[in-house]
C-alpha cells in the first residue's frame, strides 16, 4: 500500500497537482499564467569583456569620433551638431570627447515603453532583460506547405495576433514587410494599423519617409480618443538606422529622426555594421567602430533634443567571410551581441541587441542550436531589449509562425536561467531533508516539493518529456508539428478586439488606403 501511494503521489506531482487536489494550477500553468520567471529577469551574469577591455574599446570609439567623425551629414543636422559642440573639418563633422561624454551623461537612462494596455508597459534600462521582435522579412514560411512565399499584409496581421498571445514576447516590432502594398505611404500606414488593432503590447515600426510620421501619429491619436493623446503616452517606437556604416549618416533616416522626436516618439537608433564588410573583421575593431557609430546616433539625438528616449541599439552583424553572405547565427554573433550589451550597460544606456537570427531555413536542429545559444548569451549579458528574438529564419529573410511559438517557449527557459537560484534557510531545507531521510525516503508530496513546484520550475507546453514508448504511442510528434498545431489554434481562437468599432470606422474614413 505504501508503494502504491507513493507511485500515485508521483503521478500527481508530475501532473502538476497536489495529491487529492484538482488540476486548476496545472491548467493555469498550461496557459502561461503562472511562470516562475516572467519577462524582466535580471541579466549581467556573463561578461565577455574585462573592465580594461571596455575602457580600451570606449577610448578607441571616442578617438574615431574625435579624429574621423561622421561623413555625409545633412545640413540641418550639421547645424545642430555644431551648435551642440561638434567641429567641422571639411565635409566631415568631428565629435570632441567632451561632447560625447555630455551626450552620454544627459541621455535617458530609464524610460517606459508604453503599451496601449498599461499592464503591458515595460521599463527600459537598468539590469532587466526583455525579449521582443524585429526584422523586415520579405518572405514567410507558409504554415500549411512549409515552403517560403512572399510576405503579405495579412501575414503581418496574423503575426501580430499570434504574438499577442505569447507571454514571453514583451513587445512587437513588425517582423515582415507587406510586399502586396507598394506605395510607401500606404505601407507605413497599413503597417501601423495592423499593430494598432492586433495587440496592446508596446509596438514598433519603421518609416520609409519622414512625411509618413505625422499621419501615423494622427491615426494613433484617433485610436486613443483625441489630438495629442499619443504624444502623452506613445506606445509606438520608431526603428531607425540613421548611421550607414562605415561612419556616415543617411539623410532620409535622419529626417525621420527629426519627425519622430517632434512627435515625442521613442527611438531605437540601430547600428547594423557587418564584420568584415562594413566594419573590421577583428572583433575588437568591430566593437570599437560599431560603438562609435551608435554613439554618433546618441550625439545626434542629444543635439536635437537632449534626453529624448532612445534605445542604444548597437547590433553587431556578421558576414561569412567565405561567401560574403550575412550570417544570423553562430558563436561570433552570440559573443559580439553579448559584448555590445555589456558595453551599453557599462555606459548606463538602455541597451538593445539582436539575437535568434538563425541561418536555418526551417525549424530543425540548426534552428534550435543557433536560437538558444544567441538568445541566452544576450540575456546573460544583460541586454535590456533583445530584438529579433522570435520567429525569424534564414538570416532575417523569413519569418515563421511555428517559429514564434517555439521561440516563445525557449525565451521562457532563458528567463528562468536568468532568475537563477535563491539560496536561503528555507530553500536549503535541511529539516525537509532530515524528514525525508528518516521518514518515507522520498520528497514526493512534501510541502517543500509542492511549494517548489509552483515557485521554481517552468513547465514547457511544447517540449516532450515523455518516455520513448509513450511518445510513440501518442503519435511520435516532433516539436515542429506541435508548434504548428499551437500556432493554428491561436490564430483560430485569439481574435481580440482592441479598437472600438466607431473609432475604427473613423480611422478608415480618414485613411482610405487602409485595407
Amino acid at each position: 500500500m505504501g508503494i502504491e501511494k507513493d507511485q500515485r503521489g508521483l503521478r500527481q506531482v508530475r501532473e502538476g497537482r497536489r495529491p487529492g487536489g484538482r488540476l486548476a494550477r496545472h491548467a493555469a500553468r498550461a496557459k502561461g499564467l503562472a511562470s516562475p520567471a516572467p519577462p524582466g529577469q535580471v541579466g549581467g551574469q556573463y561578461a565577455p569583456l574585462s573592465d580594461a577591455d571596455i575602457v580600451a574599446i570606449y577610448a578607441a570609439a571616442k578617438r574615431l569620433l574625435a579624429e574621423l567623425g561622421m561623413g555625409e551629414v545633412p545640413d540641418r543636422l550639421r547645424a545642430d551638431l555644431l551648435t551642440a559642440g561638434a567641429e567641422a573639418q571639411g565635409p566631415r563633422v568631428l565629435f570632441p570627447a567632451a561632447l560625447v561624454d555630455v551626450a552620454v551623461d544627459r541621455a535617458a537612462k530609464r524610460f517606459v515603453l508604453h503599451g496601449r494596455d498599461p499592464a503591458r508597459d515595460i521599463e527600459v534600462g537598468g539590469d532587466r532583460v526583455y525579449f521582443g521582435t524585429g526584422g523586415a522579412a520579405v518572405q514567410v514560411v507558409d504554415l500549411d506547405s512549409g515552403f517560403y512565399r512572399v510576405a503579405t499584409l495579412q501575414d503581418l496581421r496574423d503575426f501580430t495576433r499570434l504574438q499577442d498571445a505569447l507571454e514571453n514576447i514583451s513587445w512587437f516590432t513588425r517582423c515582415c514587410i507587406a510586399t502586396d502594398v507598394s506605395d510607401a505611404r500606404d505601407l507605413d500606414l497599413n503597417t501601423a494599423f495592423a499593430l494598432l488593432v492586433g495587440t496592446t503590447k508596446p509596438v514598433a515600426s519603421a518609416f520609409t519617409l519622414a512625411e509618413n510620421v505625422a499621419p501615423v501619429v494622427a491615426m494613433m491619436d484617433m485610436a486613443l480618443g483625441g489630438e495629442g493623446a499619443f504624444s502623452a503616452r506613445p506606445f509606438l517606437k520608431a526603428h531607425i538606422s540613421p548611421v550607414i556604416s562605415p561612419m556616415r549618416y543617411g539623410a532620409d533616416a535622419v529626417e525621420v529622426v527629426y519627425a519622430c522626436i517632434a512627435a515625442n516618439m521613442p527611438l531605437s537608433c540601430i547600428t547594423a555594421a557587418q564584420a568584415g564588410a562594413t566594419a573590421p573583421a577583428t572583433l575588437a575593431g568591430f566593437l570599437a567602430q560599431s560603438l562609435a557609430e551608435t554613439l554618433a546616433s546618441l550625439v545626434m539625438v542629444h543635439a536635437i533634443r537632449p534626453g529624448h528616449p532612445m534605445v542604444f541599439s548597437n547590433w553587431p552583424f556578421v558576414v561569412d567571410l567565405r561567401t560574403g553572405s550575412f550570417s544570423g547565427g553562430g558563436g561570433e554573433v552570440a559573443l559580439l551581441n553579448a559584448a555590445s550589451a555589456q558595453l551599453s550597460n557599462w555606459l548606463d544606456l538602455p541597451s538593445g541587441v539582436a539575437c535568434s537570427m538563425t541561418d536555418a531555413k526551417k525549424v530543425d536542429a540548426q534552428y534550435g542550436m543557433e536560437k538558444a545559444m544567441t538568445a541566452l548569451a544576450a540575456g546573460l549579458a544583460g541586454g535590456n531589449l533583445v530584438y529579433e528574438s522570435a520567429g525569424m529564419t534564414a538570416a532575417l529573410l523569413g519569418a515563421s509562425f511555428e517559429g514564434f511559438v517555439l521561440d516563445n517557449e525557449m525565451l521562457g527557459a532563458v528567463q528562468r536561467v536568468l532568475r537563477g537560484i535563491e539560496v536561503s534557510e528555507d530553500t536549503l531545507g535541511v529539516e525537509a531533508i532530515r524528514d525525508a531521510v528518516l521518514g518515507q525516503g522520498h520528497f514526493l508530496g512534501a510541502d517543500q516539493t509542492r511549494e517548489a513546484m509552483e515557485r521554481d520550475y517552468l513547465y514547457p507546453r511544447l517540449a516532450d518529456r515523455n518516455d520513448p514508448r509513450s511518445w510513440e504511442l501518442a503519435g511520435a510528434e516532433e516539436a515542429r508539428t506541435r508548434a504548428k498545431a499551437e500556432a493554428r489554434h491561436i490564430l483560430a481562437t485569439h481574435r481580440p478586439v482592441y479598437l472600438e468599432a466607431a473609432r475604427e470606422s473613423a480611422i478608415r474614413a480618414a485613411f482610405p488606403c487602409l485595407r
